[in-house]
């Protein structure tokens, strides 16, 4: 994706204040219910998702509050490069999921699903939900906000280098993850990416 089409879409086509507004509400919902049944299940993910998670499961405090946390040292490269509207977006969307992902245990009880399964659709999810946020204009600041912006200097797919910062995440987890979750954590990371990298490429989608 190229940060300048997030700036600039076509004349006639751009999406509406609400619209956007509906997108990062049910992106974040997306994503948040993806992160729950991994954070449930203790399997890692990559950026700062998997960073907040990590430091939920070695000191206990609520992934929300060390997703929001962790993120805050990212505004001023992302308001830097990609501008203030956007940036308020990412900040609005980085409340919502550290709201979502610990409101979505009320109301389903996902008792003892396989971990294999949950890594094959808690990534499916993440990355719909991934999808409809950068197509509006939005990230979930952190790693996403550096992807996009290598993405925009060297023109590398946004998905190659997270998933080059999401192994490096991965690999601090091993701290707290067994060897089955940790392999599981890798099979979730390279599904989550080919999705973005099939996904969200400029030279495919007019407007990605």
């Amino acid at each position: 994706m190229s940060i300048k089409l997030l700036h600039v879409k076509p004349k006639g086509i751009q999406h509406t204040p609400f619209e956007d507004f509906l997108a990062v509400l049910i992106g974040t919902f997306v994503v948040g219910f993806g992160v729950m049944l991994l954070k449930q299940s203790a399997i890692a993910l990559g950026g700062t998702v998997g960073l907040s998670m990590m430091l939920h499961h070695t000191t206990g405090v609520a992934f929300g509050v060390w997703f929001f946390v962790v993120n805050l040292p990212f505004y001023h490269l992302g308001y830097r490069r990609l501008g203030g509207k956007m940036i308020v977006r990412t900040a609005v969307a980085v409340a919502l999921l550290s709201v979502m992902t610990e409101i979505h245990p009320y109301f389903i009880d996902v008792a003892q699903p396989s971990p294999a399964y949950v890594v094959i659709l808690a990534n499916i999810l993440i990355g719909i939900g991934l999808l409809i946020l950068f197509r509006h204009r939005t990230t979930l600041g952190g790693f996403n906000l550096l992807a996009l912006d290598v993405q925009d200097r060297h023109n590398i797919p946004a998905g190659k280098v997270l998933m080059v910062m999401d192994g490096a995440v991965l690999l601090l987890s091993l701290f707290y993850l067994n060897l089955q979750t940790f392999i599981l954590s890798i099979m979730g990371m390279l599904i989550l990416n080919a999705i973005l990298a099939m996904n969200f490429r400029k030279d495919r989608y007019v407007g990605s």
